[in-house]
């Protein structure tokens, strides 16, 4: 589903629909909505010690966001890390992992998966090299992309720090993921999550006191992606530092 200000507007309530409507100087109100943007602030914790690597949420999230073949919005990477420290990682996402893995041929190595995807950072690189603001953040923690704005000139591309953007080949405007913004301003979880088997992927709401986020992050080593990057990223990742010992 292509996500622009307009279908926030039928699904939001009227002050987030004015936020995000901004641009267009919209002032008709839409239809009041359950769905606060004040309430929430959304992020996803991914446990590496439950990801199998089946590639479930790949095809999940391809499946429900019509993403154009040979391009990914989330993705699985396999590492597999050699007892002799010297040696660097080898690193491979056959097809973005997809299809799973077969069985590999890297011997006297340690091996996990490492889901991917955009981590919706606080601070977003992305965000701030849009010339036109089609890249925005949203109140509720999100970076989405209004294509209807975007000129495709691949600045965000080449900002992000995580490689999770892309130019759609068919619509010549940039795409990513939105962490299933159309579901989740429903009730429902995301594509990936609903997918996975063994609960690997978790979305959370850390405006929520009731979620067991808060209790994860006390609790667990917790580790985000490049944190050398500060860009506030909303994507933990659980059991990655034990992964690599």
């Amino acid at each position: 589903m292509e996500l622009t200000r307009r279908h926030l507007l039928l699904i939001l309530t009227p002050a987030a629909a004015a936020f995000l409507d901004h641009k267009n100087g919209v002032s008709a109100a839409p239809p009041e909505s359950k769905y606060k943007l004040a309430d929430h602030y959304w992020g996803m914790i991914v446990d590496i010690a439950k990801c199998i690597g089946c590639g479930n949420c790949v095809r999940a999230c391809s499946q429900e966001n019509g993403v154009p073949t040979g391009y990914f919005r989330t993705w699985v990477e396999r590492y597999s890390v050699p007892d002799y420290p010297a040696e660097h990682p080898i690193v491979e996402s056959p097809n973005g992992g997809m299809d799973g893995f077969p069985n590999t041929e890297h011997k006297n190595t340690k091996n996990f998966f490492v889901p991917k995807l955009c981590n919706h950072c606080e601070h977003s690189p992305c965000v701030q090299v849009c010339p036109v603001g089609a890249t925005f953040e949203t109140p509720d923690g999100l970076v989405l992309v209004d294509k209807s704005y975007c000129l495709g000139c691949r600045y965000c591309v080449q900002a992000c720090p995580y490689g999770c953007r892309y130019i759609d080949p068919q619509k010549e405007v940039v795409d990513k993921c939105t962490l299933c913004y159309h579901r989740i301003s429903q009730g429902l979880t995301t594509a990936c999550c609903e997918t996975c088997p063994t609960g690997a992927r978790q979305l959370v709401d850390l405006k929520n006191p009731n979620d067991p986020v808060h209790e994860i992050l006390r609790t667990n080593s917790i580790q985000v992606l490049k944190p050398h990057m500060a860009t506030g990223s909303k994507v933990y990742y659980k059991s990655l530092d034990q992964s690599v010992r």
